[in-house]
């Protein structure tokens, strides 16, 4: 099922237009055909809930983006940056960490060399210049990612200049209570305003709450507890979608997600993939990313 999912990536342009349905997928914003991409928050009506698919979060053909948000300051949220191509194009989201690291999902990095990627951060609104322009000297993605179903989707960008904005704590196992059902947590991006609709052009915010592992693990087959966190309410209407892969879930100042995939966006029952960040800690901070 995910392999006839990824494919149908390869049908969609890069501005979403004939986006195939998909039963798996990951929650990107398309580069280009064959790519994968995110986006961000936006307000969802059921009725567009039922006729979506599975979208996977990242630089490419799907993107993902926060249905059910609201417009946000990046002045509150200066961790949170977006992915663009060398056309300057936003295609995902990302964290800062440090000074000169992002977080993102594979999925997402992998989608185009590192010379063709770029970091932008202090944007709030992606049609202005303002804020800080970098490039990508290099990217790590975790060596066991395949696909965003698969697990291990996540990567670290390494910037070639220095970002001197507030950054987000890493969760580490210490963590483990950020984790718990119910927790309530924060999904940022600048993706679609809904399942079927345009990109928003300005960063938006979304709380949303911790989903219990066995809810997961009944709501995808695929859900791995170790590797991935769900979010979302039962009922639906809030969740990352297109053009949100990347990005960060937060509980406070801690990046405990990345948007990663999910069936259609905010749909009932189907809740967000994101991402366990603190499973991977100990190779984020082999990459330089400080817990």
């Amino acid at each position: 099922m995910w392999a006839v999912a990824w494919a149908g990536l390869d049908q969609q342009t890069y501005e979403g237009t004939a986006m195939p349905v998909m039963p798996a997928s990951p929650r990107s914003g398309g580069v280009r055909p064959a790519r994968r991409s995110s986006s961000v928050l936006a307000a969802l009506a059921l009725t567009a809930l039922t006729s979506a698919a599975l979208v996977p979060a990242t630089a490419s053909a799907a993107e993902p983006y926060v249905v059910g948000g609201e417009e946000t300051s990046v002045t509150d949220h200066s961790y949170a940056v977006y992915l663009v191509d060398d056309d300057g194009r936003q295609f995902c989201g990302g964290t800062l960490t440090s000074s000169r690291k992002v977080v993102t999902a594979a999925h997402c990095a992998d989608a185009l060399p590192a010379d063709e990627l770029g970091v932008v951060a202090g944007r709030q609104d992606t049609r202005t210049d303002r804020g800080i322009e970098a490039g990508v000297r290099d990217v790590w993605i975790e060596p066991s990612y395949q696909n965003p179903v698969s697990g291990g989707d996540i990567a670290v960008l390494s910037l070639d200049r220095t970002v001197p904005y507030r950054t987000a704590k890493v969760a580490d196992s210490s963590d483990s209570e950020k984790y718990s059902a119910g927790t309530e947590a924060t999904v940022l991006g600048w993706g679609r305003v809904d399942e079927s609709g345009e990109r928003s052009h300005t960063l938006r915010s979304a709380d949303v709450p911790v989903v219990a592992d066995d809810t997961c693990s009944q709501a995808y087959d695929e859900y791995d507890p170790e590797s991935m966190v769900c979010a979302g309410y039962p009922d639906g209407g809030t969740d990352a979608c297109q053009g949100d892969s990347g990005g960060p879930l937060m509980v406070g100042d801690t990046l405990i997600g990345v948007v990663s995939w999910g069936e259609g966006c905010a749909r009932p029952g189907k809740p967000g993939v994101y991402t366990r960040v603190s499973t991977f800690e100990p190779q984020l901070g082999g990459q330089g990313v400080d817990s």
